[in-house]
């Protein structure tokens, strides 16, 4: 410990808030591996990280200071200083290899999770869904239910779609059936009508003396021009 050595209180203060952050790291540490809901994980993880980032910077407060006074150490006791600078570097890099440590087993956990959720996920669809990483089991079972739902719900609105499409197609069909069916016979009327006035036309001309035929409504001659007919033979 520096209260050991005859340090100045500026260097005693910078001493001593490193030693409680390495003991909050010890207690941090300990504390991660009780838990075990990864979301929870990663929280403590985080402000370890913080706590680790404080210590680097009281480190080389620590040795800034330590450079300031140099010249006023004796040098047994800037040697012994310095090692102690040393040991503080090493034990945060300690914790920072277990940080990683800890980083890279929870980020395997987090690629379990999000597998387990791989098969209820949807990329287009999705609103306001937390990463895989960040749930826990219960809330990637929620959430995997809440998208399934959500996709049944689309398959039927799908069958309904699918379903009106093919009624309103049938009746479009029934209905171009049933025209088809009266234009045919409004043609076929027609052309009955043709063929008996191209009919009578025919035999008209055939038989013009046929008085039957001339009977026939719309090919007798007019009446003025039958009696104009009768006056010039009279004459």
């Amino acid at each position: 410990m520096t209260s050991d050595l005859p340090i100045s209180p500026e260097l005693e203060e910078i001493d001593g808030k490193i030693q409680d952050i390495f003991r909050a790291l010890q207690n941090g540490f300990q504390k991660l591996d009780k838990i075990k809901d990864p979301s929870r994980q990663t929280k403590q993880l985080e402000e370890l990280t913080g706590k680790m980032r404080e210590c680097k910077r009281l480190i080389k407060e620590f040795d800034h200071e330590l450079k300031d006074q140099e010249s006023r150490i004796q040098p047994e006791h800037n040697k012994q200083l310095n090692e102690k600078k040393q040991s503080m570097i090493k034990e945060l890099n300690s914790y920072v290899a277990l940080r990683k440590t800890y980083q890279s087993n929870l980020g395997n956990k987090r690629v379990e999770l999000f597998d387990m959720g791989a098969g209820t996920s949807d990329p287009v669809t999705q609103e306001n869904v937390k990463m895989a990483s960040d749930m826990s089991n219960q809330e990637l079972i929620d959430n995997g239910r809440k998208q399934m739902d959500e996709t049944d719900q689309a398959i039927e609105r799908s069958k309904m779609v699918v379903e009106q499409t093919v009624e309103v197609g049938t009746q479009t069909a029934a209905n171009l059936k049933g025209q088809v069916a009266t234009d045919k016979c409004i043609m076929f009327f027609l052309f009955l009508i043709v063929c008996g006035v191209i009919a009578i036309i025919i035999v008209k001309i055939v038989h013009p003396n046929d008085k039957n035929i001339r009977d026939i409504p719309g090919l007798a001659p007019p009446a003025g021009r039958k009696l104009l007919s009768l006056e010039a033979l009279g004459n």
